[in-house]
């Protein structure tokens, strides 16, 4: 018997527009640190995206 092997490949987001640090992106919406880095992890540094999915959850930045 053979195996067959498939090599592993690795998805990488597209960063839409500057990254966002955790803790910029934690201080701008006022989120807890363990959401934010949920959501960081999840959604990755794009401050774009980040963003956009904040406009959708109805959180306007703290200026």
């Amino acid at each position: 018997m053979t195996s067959v092997t498939t090599p592993t490949t690795t998805t990488r987001k597209v960063l839409r527009g500057r990254p966002y640090s955790l803790g910029e992106f934690a201080r701008k919406y006022r989120l807890e640190e363990t959401e934010a880095k949920r959501l960081y992890d999840k959604f990755g540094p794009s401050a774009t995206e980040l963003d956009l999915l904040m406009a959708a959850k109805r959180r306007l930045p703290v200026h």
